[in-house]
């Protein structure tokens, strides 16, 4: 699958509008998972699998392209890592977090039952 482009269609949306560009590329299988587990630090191929639990080789390597292609995710030295722009859109995430507690509090009766919430727990 090809990285979506602004100003062309995408999946669910032919306005090419670059909203629904990055829509689609985050919507993807897996592609927020792995933002969410390089939010923190670097790390290798083996070990983001691991934090991704159930993601398969291929899939991790696929999504690792295309964030790489879209300048979200880099690889150094270290292993992978989120880019400057990475790191900005995961600010822009993290309010989401905040978000889905209340929503999950209020419409599913849904608390958090670790003492202590980390950045991890959005």
């Amino acid at each position: 699958m090809s990285v979506p482009h602004p100003g062309k269609p995408v999946r669910g949306s032919k306005s090419g509008l670059p909203i629904m560009a990055l829509f689609d590329l985050l919507g993807r299988n897996w592609a927020m998972g792995i933002i969410w587990n390089l939010q923190n630090d670097s790390t290798t191929f083996r070990e983001l699998q691991q934090r991704c639990e159930s993601i398969s080789p291929g899939i991790l390597n696929n999504r690792i392209k295309e964030l790489r292609e879209a300048d979200i995710v880099e690889r150094t030295i270290e292993g992978y890592q989120l880019t400057q722009r990475g790191k900005k859109l995961m600010e822009l995430l993290r309010p989401f977090g905040e978000w889905s507690r209340n929503w999950s509090k209020e419409v599913f009766n849904y608390t958090k039952t670790r003492s202590k919430q980390t950045k991890d727990d959005m």
